[in-house]
């Protein structure tokens, strides 16, 4: 069991954190946990984990991580539905990232829909700076 700090920011260590939705044993209640587990999977280079989480209607049928990309932190600025008992959800984050030692920004807004087979990530209107 490692004690490394969760990539997501929350605080608490990995494996009390995004690590069970990673390894599968747990699913994320909200939307909020699914994009915080999200980030992470990038963070850590969870490429299988990104495709399963994303809902089939607008899922790539591959995804290749950039390896050039360092995730740095993220930043939850605002929730909109996504509780565990809605079917929809918003979720608005800054994510910090270096690319060739530059340091920048993707601000999406992200939206989720919840089934039978838990959240999903729906689609996102992203900026990079």
């Amino acid at each position: 069991m490692t004690r490394a700090a969760c990539p997501c920011g929350t605080g608490r260590g990995y494996d009390d954190c995004c690590g069970p939705f990673h390894r599968g044993s747990a699913r994320p209640a909200t939307a909020e946990e699914l994009m915080r587990s999200r980030y992470s999977a990038f963070v850590v280079g969870l490429a299988a984990y990104l495709l399963e989480t994303w809902h089939p209607a607008t899922r790539p049928e591959t995804l290749d991580l950039d390896d050039g990309v360092r995730w740095t932190g993220l930043e939850v600025l605002a929730t909109e539905g996504g509780g565990p008992e809605d079917r929809r959800g918003v979720v608005e984050f800054r994510a910090h990232h270096e690319l060739a030692g530059q340091p920048g920004v993707l601000h999406e807004v992200s939206r989720f829909r919840r089934d039978a087979a838990g959240w999903q990530y729906v689609r996102g209107k992203a900026t990079w700076s």
